[in-house]
């Protein structure tokens, strides 16, 4: 049996990383509706823009037509996503979240990481000689 056709990628809203980044952005706005009103300035930005920068990193790096500057906010994105889950850690410890909103984070965030560890891999693999 063959391998299925790879889609080709067009834009970033292409790339896998960048739509499971959005998608954990998402989850990251239901969960925050839950805490405490006097954490809108405080924990609930936080993580709302760590989750957005993961995403937007993605796309700028992408936009940016270099491979050097792709990997660079590609590993941008990744330290928002270790931002990201920090906060997500103090939020726990609070007792601000639910243990099902906090499981889906967990498989979303380390689904996200997966994914851009894989591509910063396969990036700074030398290109064959053509």
């Amino acid at each position: 049996m063959g391998q299925a056709p790879i889609a080709k990628i067009r834009t970033f809203r292409d790339l896998v990383a960048w739509q499971k980044a959005v998608d954990l952005t998402q989850l990251v706005y239901r969960a925050t509706k839950a805490l405490p009103d006097d954490e809108k300035f405080g924990l609930i930005s936080q993580m709302r823009r760590s989750a957005v920068s993961v995403a937007a990193n993605i796309a700028e790096g992408y936009g940016r037509g270099s491979r050097g500057d792709y990997i660079r906010y590609l590993q941008i994105a990744r330290g928002s996503l270790c931002e990201l889950q920090t906060h997500a850690e103090v939020v726990r410890r609070q007792g601000w979240i639910k243990e099902s909103a906090l499981s889906e984070f967990n498989r979303s965030s380390e689904e996200v990481d997966r994914i851009l560890s894989g591509l910063l891999r396969a990036l700074k693999k030398p290109r064959p000689e053509a």
